[in-house]
């Protein structure tokens, strides 16, 4: 019984150990997140300063400074109060205030720079390098006499050269920017002492541990800063870089995770739009790693938008990755199905011949109003048709004076003048004046068309009637004359 219970005491004790273990080496093989900055290292206060140091600055020679120049917790200055080195457009500063926040800012700059998590390391030699953005390191870093070093990137871009011990830059070396990338942008981080020999074109700023030297024709475009040691020029000129972008903050990479859902639809003909979204730090960058995108769509490596105008219906599957230098990477299979252009009903060039349209009814006559009869001559024009009225009778002949007795002329009757009619609200028809003598040619009455038809138009209005009236009342007159003048005669004739 003792010896069972000293197996499972000893099993039990197995199994710790073990699972132990397991958490040991999986903790032990986990990630590490890596140190980035999205900009160029934050100097702050002493981001002005051409020169700073700890201890001491000495110049010899006719040095330049364009910026200023700080020290701090030392108190010696050579060679600038008085010359031969001159500061221009900056001030000199001496353990005051202003120089010891600029070193605790120096220090805090240092300490990033030297965070950052390399993307390259062990180097050592750069002559005939040509650096991209990013971070290198090395132990003891130099760059050979007429050594040649090249920044290639943009305006934007950022290059940190971290050296473990010292920087040493030979005599005549240069180094140039393409692409937009400028000495703004440039930081060596130095665990030591950095030396730049004669006639040597330095970019950048140096961020040393301790001290830094130059020889005589020396040019930088930078800045030297050391945290605790001296600064020893040697008729060199310095140019603290203006119109620098804006600082950048370091933070903690992760691994990139895609996190947008499935795709949209897509229709032949119509513009297409659907972005990639992906989390992790630095921001990742995407391509297909398998599959095709349908045709007409392309992916943007760098947003991660698939966009375009899909040419071909049909159902494709693609697989889209998502990196950023972290591992693993993420990556995820998308279907994106394109439809069929709606189809548009296109119209007939060559139409048959259209149905006549309905004739529409004519709107009857308006009425209008009847004027009141005029008994003037030209009574007013008339909308109503005239009746026909009889053509008068030839006129008797009316007998010379003779010594006969003239027979009795009837006086005019007193019986009334027929009614004319009244005008009606029907339209009146336009009578030519010709056809309103038919019937008049020599008494004939044949009422044919001898007239022209067209000479004047009938204006709505007849005059027969009263000139006829007229006619016989001056007939009646004549008549009643003859038989006066006849009696007078015969009365004259019998008195002789």
């Amino acid at each position: 019984m003792a010896r069972t219970t000293s197996l499972l005491s000893f099993a039990r004790t197995a199994l710790v150990l073990g699972v132990a273990a397991a958490l040991t080496v999986a903790g032990g093989s986990a990630a590490q997140a890596d140190t980035i900055i999205d900009g160029p290292v934050n100097l702050r206060t002493a981001a002005p300063y051409g020169v700073l140091a700890g201890s001491t600055i000495t110049n010899t020679g006719t040095s330049v400074v364009r910026g200023s120049i700080g020290l701090s917790p030392g108190t010696s200055v050579t060679g600038f109060s008085g010359g031969p080195g001159v500061i221009v457009g900056g001030t000199q500063q001496v353990n005051n205030a202003p120089a010891r926040q600029a070193k605790a800012d120096l220090t805090s700059a240092y300490g990033v720079a030297r965070s950052l998590t390399p993307q390259e390391s062990g180097i050592s030699e750069l002559n005939g390098r040509s650096l991209s953005p990013g971070v290198y390191s090395g132990g003891a870093i130099n760059l050979a006499d007429t050594g040649a070093l090249a920044f290639a990137g943009d305006e934007e871009s950022v290059f940190v050269i971290q050296a473990a011990s010292s920087l040493t830059i030979g005599a005549a070396t240069t180094m140039t920017f393409s692409g937009g990338a400028s000495a703004c942008n440039v930081f060596w981080q130095v665990g030591s002492s950095a030396t730049i020999g004669s006639a040597a074109q330095f970019r950048g700023t140096v961020l040393a541990q301790q001290s830094i030297s130059t020889t005589t024709g020396a040019t930088v475009i930078g800045r030297l800063l050391a945290r605790t040691g001296a600064v020893t020029l040697d008729t060199t000129n310095i140019t603290v870089p203006q119109g620098c972008a804006a600082p950048g903050t370091p933070s903690a990479t992760n691994v990139p995770t895609i996190t947008s859902e499935s795709p949209s639809d897509g229709t032949v003909g119509t513009p297409y739009s659907f972005e990639v979204t992906a989390s992790g730090n630095p921001a990742p960058t995407f391509t297909v790693t398998a599959g095709t995108l349908p045709a007409g769509l392309t992916l943007d490596s760098d947003s991660g938008v698939i966009s375009g105008t899909p040419t071909t219906p049909g159902s494709t599957t693609v697989t889209i990755a998502a990196d950023n230098g972290q591992n693993p990477s993420d990556s995820v299979e998308y279907t994106i199905d394109v439809d069929e252009a709606a189809v548009v009903p296109v119209p007939n060039p060559n139409p048959g011949p259209s149905p006549a349209p309905s004739p529409a009814p004519s709107p009857g006559p308006s009425p209008a109003p009847s004027p009141a009869p005029s008994p003037a001559p030209s009574p007013a024009p008339s909308p109503a048709p005239t009746p026909d009225v009889p053509a008068p009778s030839p006129t008797p002949d009316v007998p010379a004076p003779s010594d006969s007795p003239t027979p009795d002329v009837p006086a005019p009757s007193d019986s009334p003048t027929p009614d004319v009619p009244a005008p009606s609200d029907s339209p009146t028809p336009v009578v030519p004046v010709t056809d309103r003598f038919d019937g008049f040619d020599g008494g004939s009455g044949s009422g044919s068309d001898s007239g022209t038809g067209g000479d004047l138009a009938f204006t709505g209005s007849e005059s027969t009637v009263p000139l006829t009236i007229g006619g016989l009342a001056l007939l009646a007159g004549i008549a009643l004359l003859v038989g006066a003048v006849v009696r007078r005669r015969r009365g004259m004739t019998s008195e002789k």
